[in-house]
């Protein structure tokens, strides 16, 4: 059976850098927040959000991501109303990919990973880390946003302690050179377990 293996960390941290090193080397990678989008376009989502969150979420036909981000980021308890509806959607669709796959192991690439829940279906699990400097500085070029928006999404997700602490790997991502290194070790331990 195919073994998955979780790979998390913290906004920022460099965990899609990590996963394209995976693909790079023909291991299977589920990127979870990209399908969790192409699942949240599909009508009979954006049905399902519209019911829960009001129909005025709803623009054209389509979910008006800003309107719902200021919803749950303004209100935990919106957010937890979203991922009830989102994750068990993301969890069948990974489950069927997974079937699809013809490989000792698969990579699952998922920012909250913990914070879902979705940890406890994996066999191991990485954690990327680097310093909240160096985050910070990432997404806020990425993103074109402010330090204190990178700081808000940061107090919704556990800290890299938290996630290390449940973590089997520990990839510092502060260099690319550094962490490559890192995760051709990481790579070899699991080709040897699987």
């Amino acid at each position: 059976m195919t073994k998955i293996i979780g790979l998390t960390g913290g906004i920022g941290s460099g965990k899609t850098t990590i996963a394209r090193l995976f693909e790079a080397e023909g291991i299977p990678v589920y990127i979870a927040d990209d399908e969790a989008k192409k699942i949240m376009i599909l009508p009979e989502t954006i049905q399902l959000i519209g019911s829960h969150f009001g129909q005025s979420v709803i623009v054209n036909n389509q979910l008006d991501r800003k309107k719902i981000s200021k919803i749950v980021f303004n209100h935990p308890e919106k957010l937890k109303e979203l991922n009830k509806i989102v994750h068990p959607l993301v969890k069948k669709h990974f489950d069927n990919w997974v079937k699809k796959q013809n490989s000792p192991f698969v990579i699952k690439e998922a920012a909250i990973l913990f914070e879902s829940g979705s940890y406890k279906y994996c066999d191991q699990i990485i954690t990327v880390v680097a310093s909240e400097e160096t985050r910070v500085t990432r997404v806020m070029a990425r993103d074109k946003c402010t330090k204190e928006a990178v700081l808000d999404r940061i107090k919704n997700q556990w800290n890299d302690s938290q996630k290390t602490s449940k973590s089997d790997y520990v990839i510092k991502n502060e260099n690319l050179s550094e962490a490559k290194i890192q995760f051709q070790e990481v790579l070899k331990k699991l080709r040897n377990l699987y």
